[in-house]
């Protein structure tokens, strides 16, 4: 049976994006994993309190990462041959194009670029159900693990955030998780790292 562990992702964060390379380059090399890939808005991570969630917002008062958000949702439900492609171009618009993901334009030819037809993942975007899904699984985040950041590793009652310094490293990913079920260590951080 696989291991089961969830993995949350704002596209917009540089190690979400490095841990998320390593998560799929050991999918695609055959790890026996089964990962959910969990949407995290760093957004709503920073409305004041007493504000509206993000979820509850008129689309133009989204924050900046919520309509790649809801795009890589909408692909990951309705799309999901396409959802490692899609969800790689994602970050790289962001981390290797320096464009910013709040257009969504950005979002769109990033989508486009993989394959997909833009238009159809922007209906089922934009269709109700990647927000509802968006503001579960980000509270459901906070409320059973106190999830604060991406990306997090979850497996069980066990949750981690983690910092991976370099891009798809799936030796990273391998050590990280054999770490999970060590639960006497609660922090552990270079105070500098050498390069």
């Amino acid at each position: 049976m696989p291991r089961q562990i969830a993995v949350t992702f704002d596209y917009r964060c540089p190690f979400a994006r490095n841990g998320h390379e390593a998560v799929v380059n050991a999918l695609v090399g055959g790890a026996d994993l089964d990962v959910r890939f969990t949407p995290f808005s760093l957004d709503q991570v920073h409305v004041p309190e007493g504000e509206p969630p993000m979820w509850e917002r008129a689309r133009g008062e989204w924050g900046t990462g919520t309509t790649a958000l809801l795009y890589g949702i909408a692909i990951r439900d309705s799309f999901p041959d396409h959802f490692f492609d899609a969800h790689l171009a994602l970050f790289a618009a962001r981390h290797d194009h320096g464009k910013q993901l709040g257009h969504e334009d950005v979002v769109r030819e990033a989508v486009a670029s993989v394959g997909l037809d833009a238009d159809a993942v922007a209906e089922v975007a934009f269709g109700g159900g990647p927000l509802d899904t968006l503001a579960a699984e980000h509270e459901a985040m906070v409320r059973d693990h106190a999830v604060f950041g991406v990306p997090t590793f979850v497996e069980g009652d066990e949750a981690v955030f983690i910092r991976f310094m370099e891009r798809g490293r799936v030796d990273d990913l391998e050590r990280s998780l054999d770490l999970l079920d060590w639960t006497r260590l609660n922090e552990f951080k270079r105070t500098k790292l050498p390069r």
